[in-house]
C-alpha cells in the first residue's frame, strides 16, 4: 500500500514538472511572438539595400531622411525601360558616392507601389531624380547621365552650397506696383504659408517660373504671402488660397488655367500672345459659319491705330479664356459681312440659325465705351435661341438660370443631323416665347448622370426635359411623348410656381440625436438653413481618406458642443445628396462651412488648414452668433 502511495506521488510530481515545462514553452513562444512582432515593426522602418542602392518606402522614408545631410533618390517604375537601362549606372553612382567624404546615401523608390511618396514629390514620369538636402527637396533637371548626376549631387552636398534664389518674384506692398505695373504680363499667386493646396502648388509654380524666365521674351511669375500682405489681399479681393491673377500693365484678370508646371507654362505662353487672332480672307469666315459649333466673334477695324480696336483688345483680354476671338482689317470681309469699320459682329454657326432670331448681332464701338460694354454685349449674345449644351461649354455658356434642357440623342454629324434638328425645331417653337429663360438641347449620354439624378435615367422616353433653376434647384418633366405643346405646358407650370423640385436625398434618419447631426438632401433647409441656429456643416465623401481621418475629431467637436442649444454640428454625404444652395459650393472633400443664424446665404468656409479639435473649436467660437455658455465652460 505504501509502495502505491509513493508511486502515485512520483507520478504527480512528474506531471507537475511537465506542466511547468509546457508553461515555460508557452511563455517562451509568446515572448518569441512579441519579439517577432517587434521585428516586423522594425522591418517596416528598416532600410534594405539592393546592389548598393537603399530602398525607401512610405513607411521608412521620414525616419531615414531625418538625420541625413544629403540623399540622392530615384523614383522608378518596374516596367520603365529607361529605368531598367540606367539601373547599372545608378548602382555605380551609389558605389562612388559611398566612398565620398562624407558618404552620400543613394536610394530608390518604386513610385508605382509607394504612392504616398510619389504624391508627396509630384512624380508623373520615370525615372525622376530628387536630391534631398537637410530635408529640403532640390529638383534634378539634368539628363539621365551618370557624370551629370554625380556632379550635381556633389555640388549640392558641399557645405558652401546655397539654394538658388526663387525664380518666382516675391512681391510686397512696397514693390508690388513698380513690378506689376511695368510688366506687359505677369502671373501673381496669392498664397498662405499654412495652406496645403499652396504647398502642393509651390514646386510646380517655381519650376514654371524658372522655365518661363528663360524664354526670349521672359514671362514673369510672382507670389504674395497674403497673410502678411493683407492690404494687397484685400485690394484684389483674395478670399481663398491659392488665388492666381494675371496682370497686364497693372490691370488684373482672373487666371482660369491649369495648376501644374507644364499647364502653367503653356497657358501663360498662350496668354502672352494677342487675345484676338487676325483673319484676312472671307474663306475663313465661311468656314467658321459652315463647320463651327460655337459663337463667332469678329471685330472690324481700319488698323491697329483705330481707337475702337484698342477698346476691343482690352475687352478680349478679359474674356480670352472663354471665347475664340478674331479681328480683321480686310475690306473684303467687311463687305461680305455688310458691316462698317469699328463694328463688332457676333454670329452663330449655320446649324443654330432659325427664323426666330437674327443671324448676326452688331455693336458699334465708340470711344466713349469701356471694355466692359463690349464684353457685356458678347455675353448677352453668346448662345443661340436653342444651343447645344455640352460638357465642354457647360460652365462658360450655360451657367445662366433658369435653364430649360431637352435631352435626347443629339448628333450633328451628317447621318443624324435631320433627327437632331427635328426635335430642336420643336424646342425653338417654345423658346421664342420665353426670352427670359435659356433653352438648350443636350445629348442624353453626355448627361446620363444628371438624368439619373433627375429620376429620368430609365424614363423609357426618347426625349426628356428638365429645368435647372437658381439656387441649384431642378425640376423634371413627367415622362411622356414629347411635343412643343407638352414642353410649353411644362415651362408655363414652372413659371407659375406649380412644380416641385427634384432633390437627390438619402432617407431621412429615423433617429438623429447624436452629437453630430446627419443632414440629407430633404432636410438641408430644415437643419442648415434654420435661422434660429448656427450650424457647422461638413460635406464629405465616404471614400475620402481626409474625411475618414477627420471623423473622430469631428465627433469630439460634436460632443463638445452637444449641450449648446443654439449651435448644431452637422455633416452631409455630398455624393449621395443634393446641396440645395449654390452658396455651399463643394469642390473637394472635406469642405466645411459655418452657417450663422443671421446670414444663411453667406456661409463662412473653413480654410485654416489644420483640422484638429482646437482649430475647429476656435473657428466655431469666432463666428458663433449666440453661444449660451462661456468658452471656459464648453
Amino acid at each position: 500500500m505504501e509502495l502505491k502511495k509513493v508511486s502515485l506521488l512520483l507520478l504527480l510530481a512528474q506531471l507537475a514538472v511537465i506542466a511547468l515545462a509546457q508553461e515555460d514553452i508557452l511563455e517562451s513562444d509568446e515572448e518569441g511572438e512579441e519579439e517577432d512582432e517587434d521585428d516586423e515593426e522594425d522591418d517596416d522602418e528598416s532600410v534594405k539595400e539592393e546592389n548598393g542602392v537603399l530602398i525607401l518606402t512610405d513607411a521608412n522614408y521620414d525616419s531615414f531622411i531625418a538625420d541625413k545631410d544629403t540623399v540622392l533618390i530615384e523614383f522608378y517604375a518596374p516596367w520603365c525601360e529607361h529605368c531598367k537601362q540606367f539601373a547599372p549606372e545608378y548602382e555605380k553612382i551609389a558605389s562612388e558616392l559611398k566612398e565620398n567624404e562624407p558618404p552620400i546615401p543613394v536610394a530608390k523608390v518604386d513610385g508605382t507601389s509607394q504612392t504616398s511618396l510619389g504624391q508627396r514629390f509630384d512624380i508623373v514620369i520615370y525615372p525622376t531624380f530628387k536630391i534631398v538636402k537637410n530635408g529640403q527637396t532640390v529638383n534634378y533637371k539634368g539628363s539621365v547621365n551618370k557624370e551629370e548626376l554625380l556632379s550635381k549631387v556633389k555640388e549640392v552636398a558641399s557645405p558652401d552650397w546655397v539654394p538658388p534664389p526663387d525664380a518666382a518674384i516675391t512681391l510686397t506692398d512696397e514693390n508690388f506696383e513698380d513690378i506689376v505695373n511695368d510688366a506687359e504680363i505677369i502671373l501673381v499667386e496669392f498664397y498662405a504659408p499654412w495652406c496645403g493646396h499652396c504647398k502642393k502648388l509651390a514646386p510646380q509654380y517655381e519650376e514654371a517660373a524658372e522655365e518661363l524666365s528663360k524664354r526670349p521674351v521672359p514671362i514673369p511669375l510672382a507670389k504674395v504671402d497674403a497673410t502678411a500682405e493683407t492690404k494687397l489681399a484685400n485690394k484684389y479681393q483674395v478670399t481663398g488660397y491659392p488665388t492666381l491673377k494675371i496682370f497686364r500693365k497693372g490691370k488684373p484678370f482672373e487666371y482660369n488655367g491649369p495648376r501644374d508646371t507644364h499647364g502653367i507654362i503653356e497657358h501663360m505662353i498662350e496668354q502672352a500672345g494677342p487675345p484676338s487672332k487676325q483673319i484676312q480672307v472671307v474663306k475663313q469666315v465661311e468656314e467658321f459659319l459652315k463647320d463651327g459649333d460655337d459663337v463667332i466673334i469678329v471685330g472690324i477695324f481700319n488698323s491697329e491705330q483705330d481707337p475702337a480696336y484698342t477698346i476691343y483688345q482690352d475687352a478680349c483680354n478679359s474674356i480670352r479664356e472663354d471665347y475664340r476671338l478674331h479681328h480683321t482689317f480686310s475690306n473684303e470681309i467687311q463687305n461680305f459681312l455688310k458691316v462698317s469699320s469699328g463694328q463688332l459682329v457676333v454670329m452663330q454657326p449655320k446649324r443654330f440659325n432659325s427664323q426666330y432670331e437674327p443671324k448676326m448681332h452688331t455693336l458699334t464701338i465708340t470711344e466713349s465705351m469701356s471694355h466692359s460694354d463690349v464684353t457685356d454685349f458678347i455675353t448677352k449674345n453668346n448662345v443661340p435661341l436653342v444651343g447645344h449644351r455640352k460638357q465642354s461649354n457647360d460652365a462658360k455658356r450655360y451657367g445662366k438660370r433658369p435653364l430649360v434642357v431637352v435631352y435626347y440623342g443629339v448628333d450633328f454629324s451628317f447621318d443624324y443631323r435631320v433627327a437632331t434638328q427635328f426635335w430642336r425645331k420643336k424646342v425653338l417653337e417654345v423658346a421664342k416665347d420665353f426670352p427670359e429663360y435659356t433653352f438648350a438641347i443636350a445629348d442624353e449620354e453626355d448627361y446620363s448622370t444628371e438624368l439619373n439624378d433627375l429620376g429620368l435615367g430609365d424614363s423609357g422616353e426618347e426625349v426628356n426635359v428638365a429645368i435647372l433653376d437658381v439656387g441649384g434647384k431642378k425640376f423634371a418633366m413627367e415622362p411622356e411623348e414629347f411635343d412643343s405643346d407638352v414642353l410649353r405646358e411644362f415651362v408655363i407650370s414652372f413659371k407659375k410656381g406649380k412644380l416641385k423640385p427634384v432633390i437627390k436625398s438619402q432617407p431621412i434618419p429615423k433617429s438623429n440625436k447624436g452629437p453630430v447631426k446627419i443632414v440629407v438632401g430633404k432636410t438641408f433647409d430644415e437643419i442648415v438653413m434654420n435661422k434660429k441656429k448656427d450650424v457647422l456643416i461638413e460635406f464629405y465623401a465616404p471614400w475620402c481618406g481626409h474625411c475618414k481621418k477627420l471623423e473622430p475629431v469631428y465627433l469630439e467637436l460634436g460632443k463638445k458642443y452637444k449641450n449648446e442649444e443654439n449651435l448644431i454640428i452637422a455633416k452631409m454625404d455630398a455624393t449621395a445628396n443634393d446641396v440645395p444652395s449654390v452658396k455651399y459650393k463643394t469642390e473637394g472633400f472635406p469642405t466645411i462651412y459655418f452657417a450663422p443664424s443671421n446670414n444663411k446665404e453667406n456661409p463662412i468656409q473653413y480654410d485654416k488648414g489644420q483640422r484638429d479639435l482646437e482649430s475647429l473649436s476656435k473657428f466655431v467660437e469666432e463666428h458663433a452668433t449666440k453661444l449660451s455658455k462661456s468658452k471656459d465652460e464648453l
